[in-house]
């Protein structure tokens, strides 16, 4: 059998793009594994199924890499807005996005007619360990001990639908040796459901450096949960302001987010890389 896909990124956080209006995808979790291959496959960091909702405009289901499903991808849902929009399944430059961390609403800004950027309205920051999950106790988990590999790091935990790990750091973070600690983080026995690590370095009030090891796809270029979960967690350990917008460097490009009492928002770019078929 032949799937038609688009090759889709967010600042570099690609997935490939299936739409699922005018096709079946059957196995998504072995289909992931097997296209993101970067040298066998198509290659990406996993792949996502634009499906019929029967509470919002579509619906998104994510899997990673290794073939486990994400509740959230804040990179894919700009980018399923983008190909809702430019491919004529919704008329205006706005839409709900049904997800598994709940409805999201996203608002374009169109450019020629084509989408230039998106912005994601995320809901509010989940700040209770139990809830994130991890194995902390209390009512939030901010700037907590946490031994890795020996190592003791302060943490701040925060889930955006996704489970994250915040470490700030004083270095220039593309030193660090993301490959080796990443996994240790990931798999640590504090969270029962593995996690997201973003390693911060903050540059001043409005502005930080960032780079993201993800469960179940290792380092991307870019993350956009993690870089709402950084967002928050900057403020929440005082260094960035409540309210204003924050710009996350990654790798890939640069991302805003808005941390408010009533969601965190969440802008920047989405891109089409191309389209084509696979045979099966």
């Amino acid at each position: 059998m032949k799937l038609k896909f688009t090759k889709m990124h967010g600042c570099g956080n690609d997935y490939i793009y299936f739409n699922c209006f005018e096709q079946q995808v059957a196995d998504p979790e072995a289909l992931s594994i097997r296209l993101s291959d970067r040298h066998f496959g198509i290659g990406g960091d996993g792949i996502v199924l634009i499906c019929p909702s029967d509470v919002a405009d579509a619906k998104m289901r994510m899997f990673n890499a290794d073939g486990s499903e994400g509740k959230m991808c804040g990179n894919a849902t700009r980018c399923i807005g983008k190909y809702m929009y430019e491919h004529g399944l919704i008329s205006k430059p706005e839409m709900t996005l049904e997800t598994l961390s709940g409805i999201k609403i996203l608002k374009m800004t169109e450019q020629d007619g084509k989408i230039a950027s998106v912005r994601v309205d995320m809901g509010k920051a989940i700040l209770k360990p139990s809830e994130i999950p991890t194995r902390y106790e209390g009512d939030t988990a901010v700037s907590i001990p946490l031994t890795v590999d020996g190592t003791e790091y302060a943490v701040t935990c925060v889930s955006m639908g996704n489970p994250h790990c915040i470490v700030f750091v004083d270095q220039d973070v593309s030193t660090l040796d993301l490959p080796k600690i990443g996994p240790s983080f990931e798999n640590h026995d504090m969270f029962p459901e593995r996690i997201n690590t973003e390693f911060i370095r903050v540059i001043d009030d409005h502005t930080l450096q960032m780079r993201v090891w993800e469960r179940g796809s290792g380092e991307t270029l870019a993350c956009g949960t993690g870089a709402c979960a950084a967002a928050v967690a900057s403020v929440l350990n005082g260094y960035c302001p409540k309210g204003e917008d924050i710009t996350i460097h990654l790798i890939g490009g640069d991302l805003n987010i808005r941390y408010t009492d009533e969601a965190v928002f969440l802008t920047g770019p989405a891109t089409t890389v191309f389209e084509g078929s696979i045979e099966l």
